[in-house]
């Protein structure tokens, strides 16, 4: 049997889950207008530094916001009723979540540092002499495809749809 977080404890996580979560989507917002204005612009020197500026705010924010969220996450649904396998919309956020994180982490910090270290190897000069080739492209797909999965899961948080799954008593993972 599961321990059921205490109203107290519950709503302090539900803060914590939200703010976080909410800034995790308003990163995304961030790092897309700054890709947008890097791949709109015809002046290097603006295009330098929003990728400077996405490097930055990736490094210190995609890391601890994405794992807070997902741990809030998952601390509230292991300590609530909805439980973490009991509903197919919880279930279904857990693995998006998860997958967005994975994705946040490696896929696009990684691509975040392609586009510094792009800009890095040319302080000076025109954007044409920086042969940035799919770097443009990739830091607006990248964070617009992870705002439309964060607002997939804030859709499932919303509306809830699907209802209870069948559950197996010989396979009960937080469901108590």
């Amino acid at each position: 049997m599961s321990r059921r977080l205490s109203p107290r404890a519950r709503k302090s996580w539900i803060v914590v889950h939200v703010v976080v979560s909410v800034g995790w989507l308003a990163l995304m917002l961030c790092l897309l207008t700054l890709g947008a204005t890097a791949l709109t612009t015809d002046d290097a020197d603006t295009l330098r530094t929003a990728y400077r500026a996405m490097g930055m705010l990736g490094d210190a924010l995609i890391v601890p916001l994405s794992l807070l969220t997902l741990l809030s996450g998952v601390v509230l649904s292991l300590g609530t009723p909805w439980g973490l396998f009991r509903h197919y919309w919880v279930a279904t956020k857990f693995w998006l979540t998860l997958a967005a994180t994975a994705a946040s982490v490696f896929a696009l910090t990684a691509r975040l540092h392609d586009a510094v270290h792009a800009v890095a190897r040319h302080p000076t000069g025109s954007i044409a002499a920086m042969h940035l080739g799919v770097i443009r492209y990739n830091t607006v797909i990248v964070p617009s495809v992870a705002l439309l999965l964060y607002l997939s899961i804030v859709v499932l948080s919303v509306f809830k749809p699907w209802g209870r799954r069948a559950t197996d008593d010989r396979v009960r993972v937080g469901c108590r």
